[in-house]
């Protein structure tokens, strides 16, 4: 780092972005910060959680910027007074991971409700993050949409309360489905004998937003320093710098700030 560099970073100071499990495991941030902060000289510190808990921590102001994928919650975190405006930002998709030998018999099912069904009729082994993150409101809906209530689960039903990575190595040592955001499942080592199961249905599109936490309501809000995070985000420098994020040549995120 520059001395100038330096010294733009000591008086920008930093900003703390809550955001989800699935940005950081994928290894987006690692890719899109260094590019942020030396264009801008200001530090992010990232705090990841799933959705829910990163829409508390702006609602208790420790965080200035929230960058989340649940966008009911959001628009009741905007109804709340919480954000000063919502953008959409990127988006991708969720896929269901299964294992090779497919107890369910779902692999190459297009109707993802309808592999849900399978999986509840077959009792076979199904990890939930059971975290209110972005993914677990995805998968609960889903369960909606098969007609289960999946509060009357049984031993084959496992939540987890853990993050996309921890909950796809506990699927992993269980041979067991899971719903999982593709760009975490991309980066995603410990796979044993899991493989995605289905893909494609229109209802496992995954869209992410980033909303400035209320300076009104929270004044100790760096406001000006998220801003500027906030609108590089959704410029084309940082639209780009999105969409070049890959992993072995596939695309993780697709920006659509402007869309």
């Amino acid at each position: 780092m520059t001395v100038g560099v330096a010294l733009a970073a000591a008086l920008a100071g930093f900003i703390t972005v809550a955001s989800t499990t699935s940005t950081e495991q994928s290894g987006l941030f690692k890719h899109l910060l260094p590019i942020f902060e030396k264009k801008s000289g200001i530090q992010v510190r990232v705090v990841a959680v799933g959705t829910g808990q990163a829409l508390d921590i702006g609602r208790r102001g420790d965080a200035d910027v929230v960058l989340v994928h649940a966008k009911p919650l959001e628009e009741k975190f905007m109804a709340e007074g919480q954000g000063v405006k919502r953008y959409d930002v990127m988006y991708n998709d969720f896929v269901l991971i299964g294992p090779k030998s497919d107890p369910a018999h779902v692999q190459g099912t297009k109707d993802v409700a309808v592999a849900f069904r399978k999986i509840k009729e077959a009792q076979a082994p199904f990890v939930s993050r059971g975290d209110r993150s972005g993914t677990h409101f995805a998968e609960l809906a889903i369960w909606r949409l098969a007609g289960i209530d999946i509060r009357e689960k049984g031993a084959w039903y496992r939540d987890t309360g853990q993050g996309m990575g921890p909950a796809l190595n506990t699927a992993a040592a269980m041979n067991a489905y899971i719903l999982s955001d593709r760009g975490t499942w991309l980066s995603f080592k410990n796979r044993g004998d899991l493989v995605i199961a289905v893909e494609g249905d229109r209802r496992l599109y995954n869209q992410y937003g980033v909303m400035l936490v209320n300076p009104a309501k929270h004044p100790n809000v760096k406001a000006k320093l998220g801003q500027a995070f906030i609108d590089w985000l959704i410029s084309p420098e940082g639209q780009d710098a999105i969409a070049s994020y890959r992993i072995n040549g596939e695309q993780l995120f697709f920006p659509n700030a402007h869309e």
